[in-house]
């Protein structure tokens, strides 16, 4: 990885680091898109590993106000799933990866703008919790189909029960590239190397969490995630 490269991603992670900590959601919309577009082998075994001290911190932080009951369905909905998310990076040539994460950030960023208000059951959270098992594992993005579910629930639950659905789903889709031979130990290499940058982010969220407006973060979550979809797909 060249310093350019890495100076570009430790800013990146810095900020979703902040962005999720402090929203609940964010992390990999932004990550995810820049990597594809300055290295795109980094997707998705960076995006996932770097997620998990981020969202350990988050669920630790958070742990009071958990839905237990939601977290639950969304779980064993996407460890159903990641087999199927593991399929996608059989049959997309790598080249391709950046592509399809470009086209599945904009149509996630997409939906989650547009989406109604709602209350969340059982149904919700296990079609959450599928999709996330797909998306996440292929390209490390699984982030919208949860914000739908809890984008109307108190700030403090949404990022607290994502968190948690998170931590378990990255470590289930890492487990299960590794043993298939589409990850390699190596790579973690560079999640490892920018852990200062994520523990920066994660700090700076525990000082404005519980201050920010969760709406106007999450908007401008989704909207970045349009832009940098947008241009990963037209620098394929």
């Amino acid at each position: 990885m060249s310093v350019m490269t890495l100076a570009v991603l430790a800013v990146t992670v810095a900020v979703a680091a902040f962005v999720q900590g402090s929203s609940g959601l964010g992390f990999a919309l932004i990550v995810a898109p820049v990597a594809g577009i300055v290295d795109p082998g980094l997707v998705p075994v960076f995006v996932l590993a770097s997620m998990i001290p981020l969202n350990l911190y988050v669920a630790w932080r958070e742990r009071a106000s958990l839905d237990l009951r939601g977290a639950g369905w969304i779980t064993g909905a996407r460890l159903a799933a990641t087999p199927a998310g593991l399929a996608l990076l059989w049959l997309i040539p790598e080249r391709s990866l950046g592509l399809f994460v470009g086209i599945a950030t904009v149509l996630a960023a997409v939906v989650s703008l547009a989406a109604p208000a709602f209350e969340p059951g059982r149904g919700a959270y296990l079609g959450a919790g599928a999709v996330t098992g797909l998306t996440e594992t292929a390209t490390g993005v699984g982030g919208p189909p949860l914000a739908l579910v809890y984008q109307h629930r108190p700030p403090a639950e949404l990022r607290s029960t994502v968190a948690t659905c998170f931590l378990v789903g990255e470590v289930a889709s890492l487990i299960l590239l590794f043993a298939t031979g589409k990850a390699q130990v190596a790579e973690l290499g560079d999640a490892v190397l920018l852990l200062p940058a994520i523990a920066l982010g994660a700090w700076l969220s525990r000082l404005v969490h519980h201050r920010l407006d969760a709406r106007r973060m999450r908007l401008f979550v989704l909207v970045f995630a349009l832009v940098s979809g947008v241009v990963l797909m037209l620098g394929v």
